[in-house]
């Protein structure tokens, strides 16, 4: 029987918990690429990526939201071609990472602190769509109708 590992697929979705805490009962690889990022749930509805982007400034990165999708680029500017490095351990590549965001995501806010790139997220889900007790008292709407 095979296993097969959902992990990828939980990093990059936010709001989907519920789903991948069914789903994922296989290995996880925690095998991410760059830059390296960890999503945190605050509160029930709040969640928080935060990436490790050493080297690039505020005007190096891009953030954009479209309807479910949420991506973060990062472009470095133009680098010295005469820099002769001996060692270079920082990677300072440009990337793009794009997260799958679950119905009535919202992007809050970013702030970058110490080469950290915060982002806030909230779910709003809208009040129509949010769960409703519904009573029994027989055919009321029926008689009404009629």
């Amino acid at each position: 029987m095979r296993n097969f590992d959902f992990s990828p697929l939980y990093r990059t979705a936010i709001g989907f918990d519920r789903l991948f805490d069914l789903v994922e009962n296989s290995n996880t690889n925690n095998a991410g690429g760059f830059p390296p990022y960890n999503i945190e749930q605050s509160k029930e509805n709040q969640y928080r990526i935060t990436m490790a982007v050493a080297g690039f400034g505020q005007d190096e990165v891009d953030i954009t939201q479209q309807k479910n999708s949420l991506t973060v680029a990062g472009k470095k500017a133009e680098r010295n071609q005469n820099t002769k490095f001996l060692y270079q351990g920082i990677a300072e590549r440009d990337f793009e990472r794009k997260f799958h965001l679950d119905d009535h995501i919202k992007v809050m806010g970013a702030e970058m602190e110490n080469g950290m790139l915060h982002i806030d997220l909230v779910r709003e889900v809208p009040e129509e769509e949010k769960p409703r007790r519904i009573e029994i008292g027989g055919n009321r709407m029926l008689e009404n109708a009629e």
